[in-house]
């Protein structure tokens, strides 16, 4: 069975998930659950899609046997890398996928809202190939930590918007994303991750939903853990979608920021409560009066102060292991990738790495690894963690 199993018929996932939103945005938001399973159904739209995945995107992306690393770890651990996407992360494989799907529903206008950048640029990217017009809401923030990302989504004719208010990071471009596509009638929001109103979270899943199934092909065997990086929980969510009922070990990495003693992080599964962010029912990090704490992580497609409502579900659940990773912890694990495998990775995927040292291995084990993304957009932060 897989994640598509574990949602119902109103988009929640056990008390998780739903839409809670405007009456404005109702409308819109039934359109796009109706249509898109007529949409996603069709033979042409799924032609398209894998062509484009195949040709463009460049998939099935390597599962590769990181020798070095196993060694270390006195385990086989594999990398799958989603760094080598167009774009350089796994955010594309959604982008092109709801872009055909705007383009589908005659909707010409696309909003997206980005933290690290790399949803940005795979959502202006999505946009330049099928001749769509691309908005892209990042905090002030994020435009300064990210610059190389700003630059690129420039170059593709993306027009970035940013968002001064609150902490000038992902909540508030979301918050600002949220409101454009209110008023704009023609407008698609292409969400990049698990979270946001039904039927989002599972329609992204379902997008990200190739990576596992790659996995299931490329490893004869049933891997007996699989770990990657969450914020939102796209890459995560793709990457455990068609292991949940197995014996594989899924375990999700949370950022911990400066540790989840300290007001700084971003660990909203260990710290959060049940509350309504963005449209749906999940674990947020919240004050008693419900405000939203200010998460904190090196990683700016971590810097989410809650999380996608299938991964509040698989928590509770049990089916999920969920673990979180310091700032430190994680650039040491990204400089061991670097140095092990002459690999960059993304901080985001460096926190899934850095688990590898908290857990023990029989020689026998395989472990995959989810390598969301690669770490050029990172060079700055690494350089002043490293100093």
């Amino acid at each position: 069975s897989s994640m598509k199993e574990l949602i119902d018929n109103n988009g929640f996932y056990g008390v998780f998930g739903g839409a809670f939103v405007p009456e404005m945005l109702k409308p819109k938001l039934s359109e796009l659950k109706q249509a898109s399973k007529k949409i996603l159904a069709s033979e042409k739209f799924q032609e398209d899609l894998n062509q484009l995945l195949k040709d463009y995107v460049g998939r099935p992306t390597p599962l590769y046997f990181a020798k070095n690393l196993s060694e270390k770890y006195g385990c086989k651990v594999y990398l799958k890398r989603e760094d080598l996407c167009h774009t350089g992360a796994h955010k594309i494989n959604n982008t092109i996928a709801q872009a055909l799907l705007a383009k589908a529903l005659g909707k010409k206008n696309i909003i997206a809202e980005t933290g690290a950048g790399q949803h940005g640029v795979a959502t202006a990217t999505a946009c330049a190939l099928l001749g769509l017009k691309c908005t892209v809401y990042m905090g002030e923030k994020d435009i300064s930590r990210q610059s190389a990302n700003v630059q690129r989504m420039n170059m593709l004719a993306a027009k970035v918007i940013p968002a001064s208010s609150g902490s000038k990071t992902l909540k508030d471009a979301t918050n600002e994303a949220i409101r454009a596509w209110i008023n704009q009638e023609d407008a698609y929001y292409i969400i990049g991750s698990v979270v946001g109103p039904d039927p989002y979270p599972s329609l992204v899943a379902d997008f990200q939903a190739i990576i596992s199934k790659e996995i299931r092909q490329q490893l004869k065997e049933e891997p007996d853990y699989i770990i990657a990086c969450i914020g939102g929980g796209s890459n995560a969510a793709g990457a455990f979608y068609h292991f949940i009922d197995c014996n594989t070990q899924l375990i999700g990495v949370e950022a911990a920021g400066k540790g989840i003693h300290t007001q700084e992080t971003a660990a909203s599964l260990k710290l959060g409560s049940l509350g309504v962010l963005h449209g749906s029912m999940s674990y947020l990090m919240q004050d008693e009066d419900g405000q939203i704490i200010e998460p904190h992580s090196i990683s700016a497609g971590l810097d989410y102060p809650g999380i996608g409502p299938v991964h509040a579900y698989l928590n509770e659940s049990g089916k999920v292991q969920y673990t979180s990773i310091t700032d430190q912890e994680a650039v040491t694990a990204g400089n061991e990738c670097c140095l092990l495998e002459g690999i960059i990775p993304a901080l985001e995927s460096a926190h899934a790495l850095a688990q590898l040292k908290k857990m023990s291995f029989k020689s026998s084990d395989t472990v995959v690894i989810n390598l969301s993304g690669r770490g050029d957009k990172d060079l700055n932060n690494y350089q002043i963690a490293n100093r």
